[in-house]
């Protein structure tokens, strides 16, 4: 038994790793670890280096230094990559190929692969089966890359913005299904720009920005970190009256409720219920995981 809890409990780690694209630094010195039942959501603005950090676990590209590790391998060896699921951003596949075809292919890969019905079932994709990839649409050609990604019971799957393109009741479909492969006990890592998808699926949030980690933690932990409050009432005050008042980041009218962020809810809310004798449903809430990104990525740049 190894006597390192990381060692235990790590599958997957980059470590203090560094890569550039010529005179751009995709990471720099970066340390991320991808931990045992758990869905890791990696979040930041385009080109801060999400992607690479998942293509170097995937062994898609190298390191200009510090080492990656797959299950205490190298990411290129088959046994490592045998034990995984991935769904990229990006993905091209034979248009003449049936939807079945790509499936099995693709279990072809696994020693133990998942039963073909239990994947389209997972999937949503059981209606597919016989229809050839190149005439579905972009939401049903995701359905089915996803279903790709699950054709066996992998140990890490990863997923690089896995819902574009998909409708709403597709994207909650997905999200039981991630739940359901995490209750078996597989690890997800999530790149997504969809932060309420973070917000209601990771058990962990990493936020990078200028290829380095400048906040980790739980969704409530990152949200912690910002001091934006959200106050919604019904008010008979003017919007524009109340963004002249000190400590206001913005007001918005949706039908009779207003919204107001801020750094100071309680004086806010104070003059509120000092200038409007009506004031009613006032409620302060903290930020959500959305406008805690912005602030950090915000004070980052």
């Amino acid at each position: 038994m190894c006597d390192s809890k990381t060692s235990i409990t790590t599958l997957a780690r980059l470590d203090n790793v560094s890569k550039r694209y010529g005179n751009i630094t995709a990471l720099n010195g970066l340390n991320l670890s991808v931990h045992a039942g758990e869905i890791l959501a990696l979040l930041g603005p385009n080109g801060a280096g999400k992607t690479t950090s998942v293509s170097l676990m995937l062994n898609l590209v190298e390191p200009d230094s510090g080492k990656v590790s797959l299950f205490n391998q190298d990411p290129q060896e088959l046994s490592a990559r045998q034990r995984i699921g991935v769904m990229l951003q990006n993905a091209e596949l034979p248009e003449t190929m049936r939807v079945s075809e790509l499936i099995e292919l693709t279990q072809s890969y696994y020693p133990h692969p998942r039963d073909l019905k239990e994947i389209a079932e997972m999937a949503g994709i059981a209606d597919l089966l016989k229809r050839p990839y190149g005439k579905l649409s972009g939401g049903q050609q995701r359905r089915v890359q996803f279903a790709m990604a699950i054709c066996a019971k992998v140990e890490i799957l990863f997923l690089d913005e896995p819902t574009v393109g998909l409708d709403i009741e597709a994207r909650e479909a997905m999200w039981t299904s991630l739940r359901k492969l995490v209750a078996e006990g597989c690890s997800i890592v999530l790149t997504t720009h969809y932060l309420e998808e973070a917000e209601a699926l990771a058990h962990r949030v990493m936020v990078i920005a200028q290829g380095s980690v400048i906040a980790e933690g739980s969704v409530e932990s990152i949200r912690s970190r910002v001091a934006l409050r959200k106050i919604r009432c019904i008010s008979s005050l003017d919007i524009s009256t109340i963004k002249q008042w000190p400590h206001i980041d913005s007001v918005t009218q949706d039908g009779q409720y207003m919204t107001i962020q801020t750094m100071d809810a309680e004086s806010v809310a104070r003059r509120l219920l000092n200038e409007d004798a009506g004031l009613k449903q006032l409620e302060i809430k903290r930020a959500g995981l959305a406008e805690a990104f912005i602030e950090l990525t915000k004070e980052q740049a």
